[in-house]
């Protein structure tokens, strides 16, 4: 009659196949990289291993260039020896430094908790982007076009982001390992929920949503044509899947942070732009410097009347912000670059490096950019 291969109940579903050829010194490394020893076989002459830790099942077996001896047991599988990322707080007091190679020949990386660097190298940078530079593809159907091609090496994205069929998104909920993101609607509406802050909401053209970071989002629809400019540092961070808290959650909590930072919704429908001293331009401020703790800026800046041109350009005053960015929502704006002229029309943008002169010389009388600041 066949044989019954028993169990535990609670053995885990899958292991990681590692080759290994001498398992003594692999178990002996393993166990001072904080693994525990589970299941040796066969009793003479044991070749396989299985050893849990760090949330992790390693099972090691012979590679298939070696002999299966004396025991009868086929070789095991061929393949590389592998790399094995393990989070820095869980390392134990054995000396194996930032990275170190197991007798076996698997790599092992002790690292921040599997997460993306949130103080990447800046490089200054100043750059021209025009509506008409190319698209990538994202995330969830959605369009990506790049207003800082280069990054500031990696320091920050800014992305003008479009959805060209309106309806439900197929997103998931989700979590961002960022220092600062926010996001402009600047065309269409969208439905989206984040955790801590009641139901659903419509997102719709002017509002503004700071996502302090981890905070779990979802967006749930939008309209067709649905526009937004997104910015966030680093410019490669990680997204997490979140499966377990369901969204909107029970209770709300409008006073949380995240990080320090403050979830915050400006609403277009209830701000009013204010003068900006000394120039003559209106600016509606998006209410996010204290909410990010002074992580990030922005504003929503227009004509205060139909002047077109002035006689010197109106100098923006970026105190030392690193990132500073303008990118233009309608009508035409000239800016001034280190003395040079750039005209710029609907969804162009410019980035200037901390300490280039940058000013606004001429715009029309419907004008309308966005600025933001990052530190």
């Amino acid at each position: 009659m066949p044989y019954a291969r028993l169990m535990p109940s609670d053995a885990p579903a899958g292991d990681v196949v590692l080759p290994c050829d001498d398992l003594d010194p692999t178990i002996e490394w393993f166990s001072a990289a904080g693994f525990r020893l589970d299941l040796i076989t066969p009793a003479d002459g044991p070749h396989t291993a299985v050893m849990s830790g760090h949330g992790l099942r390693l099972r090691f077996e012979p590679s298939a260039d070696m002999p299966s001896g004396d025991s009868g047991w086929p070789a095991g599988p061929a393949g590389p020896a592998g790399v094995i990322r393990l989070p820095v707080p869980a390392r134990p007091a054995a000396d194996l430094g930032d990275e170190s190679t197991a007798p076996n020949g698997t790599h092992v990386i002790w690292v921040d908790a599997g997460e993306g660097d949130l103080e990447p190298p800046f490089e200054p940078a100043t750059i021209v982007s025009r509506a008409t530079d190319g698209w990538d593809p994202g995330r969830a159907g959605m369009g990506y076009r790049d207003l800082i091609p280069g990054r500031l090496g990696g320091h920050v994205i800014a992305s003008h982001i479009h959805i060209t069929e309106g309806g439900p998104v197929a997103d998931y909920v989700h979590h961002h390992h960022i220092s600062y993101q926010l996001i402009f609607c600047w065309r269409g509406w969208a439905d989206l929920v984040y955790e801590g802050q009641g139901p659903p909401f419509r997102f719709v053209a002017g509002d503004c949503v700071l996502q302090p970071p981890h905070i779990r989002h979802r967006v749930l629809a939008t309209s067709a044509d649905f526009d937004v400019v997104e910015v966030a540092s680093p410019a490669a961070h990680d997204t997490f899947v979140e499966h377990d808290l369901v969204l909107p959650t029970e209770r709300a909590e409008p006073n949380r942070t995240w990080s320090g930072q403050r979830f915050v919704h400006h609403q277009a429908a209830t701000a009013t732009p204010q003068a900006r001293a000394g120039t003559p331009f209106l600016v509606r401020d998006l209410e996010l410097g204290a909410a990010s703790v002074g992580a990030v800026t922005a504003g929503v800046v227009q004509p205060a009347a139909s002047r077109v041109e002035e006689a010197a350009p109106i100098a923006c005053d970026d105190g030392e912000a690193r990132v500073r960015l303008r990118v233009v929502l309608a009508g035409t704006v000239d800016v001034e670059v280190d003395g040079a002229r750039e005209a710029l029309t609907e969804g162009d943008a410019v980035v200037a490096s901390p300490g280039v002169s940058l000013g606004i010389a001429a715009w029309s009388a419907d004008a309308q950019w966005l600025e933001v600041l990052g530190r």
